[in-house]
């Protein structure tokens, strides 16, 4: 219900951001689930965070975004390649790669934020 509040209240930017939080959440559970030997949640985790990639992806505005909006979709293509690998390997340190563009793409929408 509050995650719901907050969301109703968010501005896009945002949105965005807890996007990319809950992404990051789910791909510390993947990694959870790998490292426990529980494949069928790691798989519910990897398919989560892929959904996500693919709602950030849908959302770039690639006629405005111009050379931002290229780098984000091949970046969230990345990920979702680098999420793939991870399922099929049950490889943790593509979860790492995945975390870290993650991660810093989400400074980058911090930063926007506080200057906009």
């Amino acid at each position: 219900v509050d995650l719901d509040a907050q969301a109703a209240a968010a501005s896009p930017h945002q949105l965005v951001v807890m996007l990319i939080d809950g992404l990051l959440d789910e791909v510390e559970r993947a990694r959870g689930h790998i490292e426990a030997g529980r494949l069928a949640q790691k798989g519910a985790s990897i398919s989560k965070s892929m959904n996500i990639l693919i709602g950030l992806d849908s959302a770039l505005d690639e006629k405005n975004g111009g050379e931002i909006a290229e780098n984000l979709h091949q970046l969230y293509d990345f990920c979702q390649m680098e999420l793939y690998q991870a399922s099929l390997h049950n490889d943790v340190e593509k979860l790492s790669n995945v975390a870290g563009v993650m991660s810093n793409i989400r400074e980058g929408w911090v930063s926007f934020g506080q200057q906009a």
